[in-house]
């Protein structure tokens, strides 16, 4: 079978990382696996490093939807059997699903073209996630709460969408003293900080980290003046954050960390994950890699987290935007340590039983071959 990927993008997020994870499961597995995405970005060089065959676009340009860019996005799908599309924000009237669309209309392939989603954002249209009726599209959820207002909302037809939860490589975010002993070597902070709380993502607004500065404020100048924030990643509110944590006076209590290809490390670092978003989540992630590592997380109750957080069993949920929640929430975990550690083990027994990535990648092919017939 010949595995088409499209990714509009030069983000190296959760998205992505699952996009080059999956490549490189499915080429192990000797699948033929094609990636369309745009020149010199993340998943482009992950991919071509993997072996896969990349087609890159100039991501600018492809907006103009010109014929230079359906003869590139034509050939990329040409050979593939399925095409797995992510479902990215519209840009200047282009959107990569329905363009993806055309492409495979105009040239006459047999492709079936499977946006991919997790994350509900009102303002998107139904045509992003069935952009022609005339070819054949199949979509993929990774959420149930994804699927069931797909179904519900855009009144798109229940055998149009699959349910398939990604998942993560349990084996890989498990725990050790090895890797406990190198990521206090990586990730040296003051002996006398705790608890640690772990941030790990684009720093955008959508994430939530101005309310999480708030939090680790309020609770620095409480019953935790020694807590700690470990901000890892990038994005477009770096600078703004950083100055917001002087202007804060907490820069004992918040150290910034670059993104990284290896967050098991970040994990074995903090006891407690929070994930605070504001809007347009799916299922995180790094939610699940956490998790799967132990440890308790925190999360507002957006789309598919409820599917994984049970409150006060794996995890705890907030409301979006509730400070006064996100601050309790980090106070139970940080003052009960038989409820710390009972949370911490419901959250890696249900990773274990339920959501292993090489389980989740061979329900992917089986979906892939059942609708395509090879």
């Amino acid at each position: 079978m010949h595995i088409g990927f499209i990714e509009d993008t030069h983000l190296h997020g959760g998205t992505q990382i699952w996009v080059s994870e999956a490549v490189k499961f499915f080429l192990k597995k000797g699948e033929d696996v094609t990636v369309i995405a745009p020149l010199d970005s993340w998943v482009a060089i992950e991919c071509s490093n993997a072996g896969a065959h990349v087609i890159g676009y100039d991501w600018d340009g492809v907006v103009s939807k010109g014929d230079e860019f359906k003869r590139i996005w034509t050939e990329g799908l040409n050979n593939c059997d399925v095409a797995v599309c992510t479902v990215h924000p519209p840009r200047n009237g282009f959107h990569c699903a329905v363009f993806g669309a055309e492409c495979i209309k105009q040239a006459g392939l047999d492709t079936v073209l499977i946006p991919k989603t997790g994350t509900i954002v009102p303002e998107y249209l139904r045509k992003f996630y069935l952009p022609d009726d005339s070819i054949n599209v199949k979509i993929i959820s990774i959420t149930d709460f994804t699927r069931k207002y797909l179904i519900d909302n855009y009144k798109i037809p229940s055998e149009k969408v699959e349910l398939i939860y990604q998942g993560t490589e349990v084996d890989r975010f498990t725990s050790s003293d090895k890797n406990k002993a190198e990521a206090l070597r990586r990730y040296s902070l003051c002996s006398t900080v705790g608890p640690v709380l772990g941030s790990v993502g684009s720093f955008e607004e959508r994430k939530g980290q101005m309310l999480l500065l708030e939090a680790v404020a309020k609770l620095a100048d409480g019953s935790f003046p020694d807590i700690h924030l470990m901000l890892v990643g990038d994005g477009p509110d770096e600078e703004m954050l950083k100055a917001k944590v002087r202007t804060m006076n907490i820069e004992k209590n918040v150290t910034f960390f670059p993104f990284t290809n290896e967050p098991n490390y970040i994990f074995e670092r903090i006891d407690i994950l929070a994930l605070p978003s504001l809007y347009k989540e799916g299922l995180p992630n790094v939610l699940l890699e956490a998790m799967s590592m132990g440890l308790p997380v925190i999360a507002s109750k957006l789309a598919g987290v409820p599917e994984v957080v049970f409150d006060g069993e794996t995890g705890y949920m907030i409301e979006p935007g509730n400070k006064n929640e996100l601050i309790n929430a980090i106070a139970k975990l940080s003052s009960d340590k038989n409820n710390y550690l009972q949370i911490g083990k419901n959250a890696r027994k249900l990773m274990k039983e339920k959501f292993d990535k090489r389980g989740q990648f061979n329900e992917f092919l089986k979906f892939f071959h059942k609708i395509t017939g090879k």
